[in-house]
C-alpha cells in the first residue's frame, strides 16, 4: 500500500511545478518525481503534468508566432485567453488531485507525448 499523504504531496507538486517557473523547472520537477517515485498514481500525474507543460510551451510559441506575424493583433486576443486557460486548468488540476489523490488527473484538450 502506498502512503496517501506522500501520494497527494508529490502529485500536487507535479501539477503545481508551473507556479515555480514556466521554464525548465516546470518539467524538471515532475520529471524528477517520475524517476524517483514508485507509486503508479504519482507517476501518472507526473507524466500528465509533463505533457501539459509541453503543451503550454507549444501553444505559447504558436501564439507568439501568430502575434508576431499579425503585428500583435491576433496575440492581443489569444494571449489573454491562453493565459486564463493555462492557469485555470492548472488550478483545476490541483483541486482535483487534492480532492481525490488516489486517481490520476488528466488535462482535457492536450496532446500526450508520454
Amino acid at each position: 500500500m502506498y502512503d496517501a499523504d506522500k501520494r497527494k504531496l508529490l502529485s500536487l507538486l507535479s501539477h503545481g511545478a508551473i507556479f515555480f517557473s514556466t521554464t525548465l523547472v516546470s518539467i524538471g520537477i515532475p520529471l524528477a518525481i517520475l524517476f524517483v517515485s514508485d507509486d503508479p498514481v504519482v507517476k501518472d500525474n507526473a507524466k500528465e503534468s509533463i505533457n501539459f507543460h509541453l503543451n503550454v510551451w507549444a501553444w505559447g510559441s504558436l501564439i507568439f508566432a501568430l502575434s508576431f506575424l499579425t503585428f500583435g493583433l491576433l496575440g492581443f486576443i489569444l494571449a489573454p485567453a491562453g493565459f486564463l486557460l493555462h492557469w485555470g486548468l492548472t488550478a483545476f488540476g490541483l483541486v482535483k488531485v487534492f480532492e481525490n489523490p488516489d486517481r490520476p488527473f488528466e488535462y482535457p484538450f492536450i496532446f500526450r507525448v508520454l
